[in-house]
């Protein structure tokens, strides 16, 4: 009954998110849209004056879904319209009604269409119906509405689309009450009551995500910790005794393997606590923590058992002398010692029950009598990038059990995009084995029945049967969860400070025990489209929401990747100087090129000649002198170190995708090769995550009155300076960028540290044989007191800034007016599942 119930309550939630989403019309989004951005991003109109902003606490569940919803619905809004933004032009396709009917204040259509291979039109697709194709501008329609797509089947030669329209008028303010009729619905009712009347259509976005990230919403209320996501954690702070504990020799390797922070986060997740939130800055091995946390919570083992009486301690019979221990082993596991049987009989067809480890050498888990318990982890990332790294560590290293011995779990990778190294768990790959082992296995027997063959029963086999199971955030509402017979004890989340809070609470609704949250606060926030949900706060993510109210968070302090010349500024900007380098990190990220001052460690390049553009049509920005700088500074280093061509140790990377498209084509002009083939040259959004040898961070800003926009984001900055782990190199306007404080501190660290070089035309001139020479020799003489550096600097204009010249480009900045108020963003993108 209580199921019942709650499927009644879902089915109802999902209806009114539809029916307000279907009733909007696509050309009054377009028109506020274009007024928002003459507004600098915010709407005028009363509506979105009258939005609630993101409070830190919640005195309720109504007060935090009456926050929240408006703000996702100005979300989706934002996400239809992005489509007629997006340089990509999407082609009207023709259909024929074939049948229409009305159920539950729905229209119903099928929609006979044909859809050429590489077009893609799937489930809880966004369409826009229209009477007749009309153009940007130059047509207007009369009748037009948006359709949401329930499913797609084959028909004939085409395929038959079945799509859900709302026609009973538009809504105001969400109250679905109240609903006002308006013309175009009325004779989009009329004309599609008629069999055998023509359509276009128009792909516009998946809602698939921000559905699911609603339903999360609404349904906060059956979460088991709701108080805990209300108040911030303010009252949820205690429990300082392990409920859980794990058996000495793993203990012994976790104490072993990992350093005292790491240790602390993976201790902490033994504790009764509901939510444990790890933080871990750049190189500080965040990933291999979880693995840290996979091995503990796997094997671990409650300290305590509850019985009719009170509470005991967990007592266990008398330990065998080690000697009769390893007899018991051998006959009951007699492949630990040599080869499992099971290994000696792979299969011809299918996979047989065999879980594929991708030909790593881990044998399969060995299960030792004293353990009862079984516990079920589901593991998420907002990005399928992000998940798919961590699925690959544990397929290649394994997690570690009760005895300290590495194995590969049943782990089984959920959604789309699955990369091909881990594609042997990929839960589609599964299915197709499973499928063909069924269908031969029937043809074997000369069955004719469907028994077996049943994909999603296939799929809920394979889950039930895991131990892991991997998902982006967003596919973690599919309806494959809904149809599980276990639910999740423990659910991960990395990465979780990069996503919405509504985002983080769609894999909360299996009903999971316990709660880890990893991510950075500090590192790139969550993608967020809406301008006006964007600046009410829309884009923090509940773990930065929890961390603001006081609730514990176990940081990773011990860094790994950086030289400590690039690990210093962001520790001391970002982390409150806590970061420490492991040993013997400067020794690792030594290079020869650090003979030389303009090849790092860190390095800042001031193009004062510089000029920032905006393309036409485009929201992004261009500077056509760092680009040439840019691909000079990287020609001069692979000319002088030829091992940074291979391997893809150097990254060209910027905030402005528009910029980055611009050195791409440069390149392969200046080079006559793809760039994708020796350099990675990419956003910041697109390379968190990755490290390179040598990073080159182009700014693009230079103004003389403007502020400096999209790269006033911190944490693009943050992410930006640690990807290199021995030469930061950046290149940018230290005037302009002195307008913002934190670019400020960084040109001051820089000017400090005698890495501050001013380039003048021609560029190809900072690179001669005889500056090069000044250069290699300024490595000692940066030794030397400051004033002695000055008096060389002032016949130099290529090599460090004197402080003089630094007064007076500071002069200079304090003059300017700051910000320029415009609204330019890049957006990663919504990895849309």
């Amino acid at each position: 009954m209580a199921l019942d119930r709650e499927k009644l309550e879902e089915e109802s939630v999902i209806r009114r998110f539809y029916q307000i989403i279907l009733s909007w019309d696509y050309f009054r989004l377009l028109k506020e849209s274009k007024k928002q951005k003459n507004n600098g991003g915010e709407s005028r109109d009363g509506d979105a004056l009258r939005l609630p902003k993101v409070k830190s606490q919640y005195k309720d569940v109504d007060e935090y879904v009456s926050t929240y919803e408006p703000l996702i619905f100005e979300e989706a809004k934002s996400q239809i319209i992005k489509q007629n933004e997006d340089e990509e032009v999407t082609e009207w396709k023709l259909g024929v009604v074939k049948s229409c009917t009305e159920a539950d204040g729905f229209h119903f259509i099928e929609l006979p269409c044909e859809i050429k291979e590489g077009e893609s039109v799937s489930q809880n697709d966004l369409l826009l119906l229209s009477k007749e194709k009309f153009l940007d501008g130059k047509k207007f329609p009369t009748v037009y509405a948006f359709a949401l797509v329930e499913h797609i089947r084959r028909f004939s030669e085409a395929r038959l689309l079945r799509v859900r329209l709302y026609l009973a008028g538009e809504f105001s303010h969400f109250n679905t009450n109240d609903a006002k009729s308006c013309p175009r619905l009325l004779n989009m009712r009329s004309h599609i009551s008629e069999a055998e009347r023509q359509l276009y259509f128009l792909k516009i976005c998946s809602l698939s995500t921000i559905a699911r990230e609603y339903l999360a919403i609404r349904s906060i209320n059956s979460l088991p910790y709701k108080d805990l996501i209300l108040s911030a954690g303010r009252q949820h702070c205690g429990a300082t005794d392990q409920s859980w504990k794990i058996p000495l020799p793993l203990k012994e390797y976790v104490e072993s393997t990992f350093n005292q922070y790491q240790r602390e986060a993976i201790t902490a997740g033994l504790l009764p606590k509901a939510f444990v939130l790890i933080q871990g800055p750049p190189g500080t091995g965040k990933t291999q923590t979880i693995l840290g946390l996979l091995s503990t919570i796997l094997h671990a083992i409650p300290a305590r058992v509850h019985s009719k009486s009170g509470t005991l301690e967990l007592k266990r019979g008398p330990q065998l002398p080690i000697e009769e221990k390893y007899k018991h082993w051998g006959l009951a596991s007699p492949w630990l010692t040599g080869i499992n049987p099971r290994d000696s009989l792979m299969p011809k067809d299918g996979d047989d029950g065999f879980y594929p480890t991708t030909g790593n050498e881990l044998k399969p888990e060995a299960v030792t009598s004293s353990r009862k318990y079984r516990v079920r982890v589901l593991v998420c990332a907002p990005s399928n990038s992000a998940l798919d790294e961590i699925v690959l560590r544990v397929l290649n290293g394994g997690v570690h059990d009760e005895s300290d011995r590495p194995y590969c779990p049943k782990v089984v990778r959920i959604g789309l995009k699955a990369h091909h190294s881990i594609k042997s768990v990929a839960l589609d790959e599964l299915v197709k084995q499973k499928r063909t082992t069924a269908n031969k296995s029937s043809t074997d027997k000369q069955s004719s029945g469907p028994t077996g063959t049943d994909d999603d029963s296939i799929r809920a086999a394979i889950l039930d049967e895991a131990t892991i199971v991997f998902s982006t955030l967003s596919f973690s509402g599919s309806h494959v969860f809904s149809k599980l017979n276990r639910s999740f004890d423990v659910v991960i989340i990395d990465e979780a400070a990069q996503a919405v809070e509504p985002a983080t609470l769609v894999p909360l609704a299996n009903q999971c025990k316990k709660v880890f949250l990893v991510g950075d606060p500090a590192q790139l926030p969550a993608t967020v489209i809406s301008e006006v949900a964007k600046n009410h706060g829309y884009g923090k993510s509940l773990f930065e929401r929890l961390k603001e109210g006081g609730y514990p968070v176990n940081m990773l302090k011990t860094q790994y990747r950086m030289h400590p010349e690039i690990r210093s500024f962001p520790s001391r900007e970002f982390y409150e100087d806590s970061l420490e380098d492991g040993e013997d990190v400067k020794f690792r990220t030594e290079r020869e090129w650090h003979d030389y001052c303009c090849f790092g460690p860190f390095c800042f390049f001031d193009i004062h000649e510089g000029q920032e553009a905006r393309p036409a049509g485009s929201g992004s920005w261009i500077n056509e002198e760092e680009v040439e700088f840019v691909l000079l500074l990287y020609q001069k280093l692979v000319t002088l170190y030829p091992v940074l061509k291979s391997g893809n140790q150097l990254a060209i990377i910027s905030p402005y995708s528009q910029q980055v498209k611009l050195f791409q084509r440069r390149f392969e002009e200046t080079f006559g090769v793809s760039s994708e083939k020796v350099v990675d040259i990419c956003t910041i959004d697109g390379c968190q995550g990755r490290e390179k040898d040598i990073a080159i961070f182009s700014c693009v800003r230079a103004s003389k009155d403007k502020g400096i926009g999209f790269l006033e984001d911190d944490r693009r900055m943050n992410v930006g300076i640690t990807r290199a782990k021995s030469a930061i190199l950046v290149v940018g306007s230290a005037s302009t960028l002195r307008r913002s404080e934190r670019w400020n501190k960084l040109v001051e660290s820089a000017e400090k540290r005698h890495s501050l070089l001013k380039v003048g035309k021609p560029y190809s001139s900072f690179f001669s044989d005889e500056k090069l020479k000044s250069m290699k020799a300024k490595i000692t003489e940066a030794l030397a007191p400051p004033q002695m550096v000055a008096a060389v600097d002032e016949t130099d204009n290529n090599v460090p800034l004197d402080n003089a010249a630094a007064d007076a480009d500071q002069a200079q900045a304090e003059e300017q007016d700051y910000g320029d108020g415009d609204a330019d963003m890049e957006y990663a993108g919504y990895d849309e599942d």
